[in-house]
């Protein structure tokens, strides 16, 4: 698909995912106040909530918890260390729960530690020399001419201008691994004028927003209810709406994983977490947020459907016979490999019907420029993650936000994906063993707030 056919996709779903009309269900249900508009068919698309639901808790979920417990995708490389490009501001977290614990060496399989983007044990062979040839600061003539291509292609790739995120150099002193199930995501105090001035500098300053259009709960005072927002974005492009919805979806999905997981106890023989009604209600509660809270779960829905999209459509490349879940246990890395099939065919099976040539038909140009504001403004963001005081909050949020933009980089490739060949190396479309841990990481993490919603839906229904 041309980069015209994905912003097609990206505003038609920004369409079929309607702007929240405010229902009017008996005040003091507790459910109905945060659920009453997250429920039904989504305008005229076949799809609706309940059927997203059914698919994600049912199917989706308990595959991909499993896969995502695996050693291959439970540790990621990240370097924590790196200073905040935006401003000077580097004052870090000191709180306990802000921590990041990092992997010991010999705590991470072998196969891992090799090569964070190679993908079988030949690959990593062939990668090592790659490496030692980098060292040496060129394509040493000595090398097999396979080698030589290989080289040049990794370094193509490191500098092609398809990359959504900013993403960190794994070869760096200061990138570490990190154990996910170890580190989990979850409330952690983080909060206040640094927390706010993230979002602040996301929603302000990288979605297309002008100064002039405040936020809806951006301040008490002069605020309209949104209107005006709701009617700057209804006149903006279908694709920068979608920008902004995968941006607020993002913000939600987030938002529901440190309700779910919140310090609910903290003595000193033990912490209890676990889910924290009254910090959900109040952001997504909609009486309390006037209106906003339905609306960002709405965006999360929206978000759930354009991962699960990019997934349908890398199929071909985690399909071919030389691809490997290479952490150098052979039986089990050919069973994570078949599990990760099975999700992928489960996401090609949704019936997501699209109508991708309703939208930009003709202008290949404009499609272009637009292609190129969402890698650039989504870059951005992705830079921004390295200002997170908290060490685990900036962690999920550089994990989640290279995981996204992996997904969009899917979606802009899918010409690339189409031609690639059944068995040899993929020139035209590559990713690296940390796009993938992110792709799925990410993903996992709206599926597991997609079926969080469901276990706050039966505790809200039970209060009276």
């Amino acid at each position: 698909m041309a980069a015209g056919g994905v912003l097609r996709l990206l505003g038609l779903a920004a369409l079929l995912l309607p702007r929240a009309v405010l229902c009017r269900g008996q005040p003091g249900a507790a459910e109905r106040r945060c659920f009453c508009q997250v429920t039904g068919h989504l305008d005229d698309c076949t799809c609706d909530v309940e059927t997203i639901d059914a698919f994600n808790n049912y199917k989706v979920f308990p595959r991909l918890n499993e896969l995502l417990e695996s050693d291959y995708f439970r540790y990621y490389k990240v370097n924590l260390k790196k200073p905040c490009p935006f401003w000077n501001d580097n004052s870090h977290c000191g709180i306990r729960d802000c921590a990041v614990k990092p992997c010991l060496s010999d705590e991470v399989p072998g196969g891992i530690r090799s090569g964070s983007y190679k993908y079988s044990e030949e690959a990593s062979n062939l990668a090592e020399e790659c490496e030692e040839a980098e060292r040496l600061g060129a394509v040493d003539g000595s090398l097999s001419e396979e080698t030589q291509r290989a080289v040049l292609q990794w370094t193509r790739h490191d500098d092609s201008s398809d990359s959504f995120c900013e993403a960190d150099d794994i070869l760096s002193p200061d990138a570490e691994y990190v154990d996910l199930l170890l580190n989990p995501e979850r409330y952690t105090g983080y909060k206040g004028p640094d927390a706010w001035k993230i979002w602040n500098s996301i929603y302000e300053e990288n979605c297309f927003k002008p100064q002039n259009v405040k936020r809806p709960l951006e301040s008490d005072k002069g605020d309209d209810g949104g209107h005006a927002f709701y009617k700057w974005l209804k006149g903006v492009c279908v694709e920068k709406r979608a920008f902004y919805r995968l941006i607020s979806g993002l913000h939600a999905s987030i938002n529901i994983h440190l309700s779910a997981r919140y310090l609910l106890q903290d003595t000193w023989s033990e912490k209890k977490w676990g889910p924290n009604v009254t910090e959900f209600q109040r952001r997504f509660d909609e009486v309390i947020t006037r209106g906003e809270g339905p609306r960002r779960l709405k965006n999360l829905y929206f978000l759930y459907l354009i991962e699960l999209r990019a997934l349908s459509k890398v199929l071909p490349f985690f399909e071919r016979p030389g691809f490997q879940l290479y952490t150098g246990n052979k039986s089990r890395d050919a069973e994570m490999k078949n599990l990760l099939l099975e999700i992928l065919h489960l996401a090609k099976s949704f019936p997501l019907h699209f109508d991708e040539n309703s939208f930009f038909a003709g202008n290949k140009k404009e499609a272009a420029k637009l292609k190129e504001e969402f890698r650039l403004h989504f870059k951005n963001i992705s830079r921004i993650m390295d200002c997170v005081g908290c060490f685990k909050c900036r962690l999920w949020g550089k994990l989640q936000t290279q995981g996204l933009g992996t997904a969009l980089k899917i979606l802009f490739s899918e010409n690339l994906i189409e031609k690639m060949p059944g068995s040899g190396s993929s020139y035209g479309f590559q990713m690296t063993r940390q796009e993938i841990v992110a792709l799925f990481n990410a993903f996992g993490r709206i599926s597991t707030s997609v079926r969080e919603l469901e276990n706050f839906r039966n505790i809200l229904q039970n209060m009276r």
